[in-house]
């Protein structure tokens, strides 16, 4: 069966990553959450003491890095490696979150991370999540949905998250977090986020995760047997 590219994009804390997993399981494909590897550059960045501003550092730090993901057999989700160290919990800090869009707007560092991701989809059969996946990194996905939600319930979504993980964070705090990333995130220069023209928009602010899944599914299953699909497979 043709092996798809399948691009999600859209704000945080939508339940893209939840969802873009999902997916990636129920198809038996390889799942990138670009999104942590932005984080992981943050978090680089932040530990060596390299401001963001600083431009020959930043090109430096790109040259030196590693990021990789390997799946966790215990929970089988991916986890984010730098240098060879899992850091998974580590980049989902709200000091990361405060900082991750600044860097993502530095035309280096989207260019860097746009072409690893390309490498990793190259053969297909893979679910990416991020911001500019259906726009930039894969133009030519055969699915591409773009995910919004209320702001309010995407920060209780997100307070829930570091709830859980011990880092309690006032519900403004992350209302402010969030706008400020969608308003960085949709007025940079370099691959901004915006909905693709061919992207199917979803709503996430009143679905549940498995309706969300079962929302992309229905997408993937329309181009897998679509009569250009089943011509192309002779």
């Amino acid at each position: 069966m043709k092996q798809l590219v399948i691009a999600i994009d859209g704000y945080s804390s939508c339940g893209k990553s939840t969802t873009a997993k999902a997916v990636a399981a129920a198809l038996h494909y390889a799942y990138v959450d670009t999104g942590a590897m932005y984080r992981a550059v943050t978090l680089y960045l932040l530990e060596h003491h390299i401001p963001f501003d600083d431009l020959a550092g930043v090109e430096q730090a790109l040259h030196t890095l590693q990021i990789s993901f390997r799946r966790n057999r215990r929970t089988g989700r991916n986890e984010v490696f730098l240098d060879g160290v899992n850091r998974e919990d580590d980049i989902r800090q709200m000091v990361i979150s405060n900082s991750v869009s600044e860097v993502s707007v530095i035309p280096m560092v989207r260019h860097a991370m746009v072409a690893q991701q390309q490498r990793m989809g190259r053969k297909r059969g893979v679910v990416m999540d991020g911001r500019d996946i259906g726009t930039t990194v894969f133009p030519d996905a055969e699915v591409k949905v773009f995910m919004t939600a209320d702001v309010v319930v995407r920060a209780q979504r997100r307070e829930a998250e570091l709830a859980e993980k011990g880092e309690i964070v006032p519900l403004d705090d992350i209302i402010e977090n969030l706008r400020k990333r969608d308003h960085l995130d949709s007025t940079r220069a370099e691959s901004p986020l915006r909905r693709a023209a061919d992207a199917v928009l979803l709503d996430t602010t009143h679905l549940v995760i498995d309706e969300q899944v079962d929302f992309v599914l229905e997408r993937v299953s329309a181009a897998l047997f679509a009569p250009e699909a089943q011509q192309a497979r002779g």
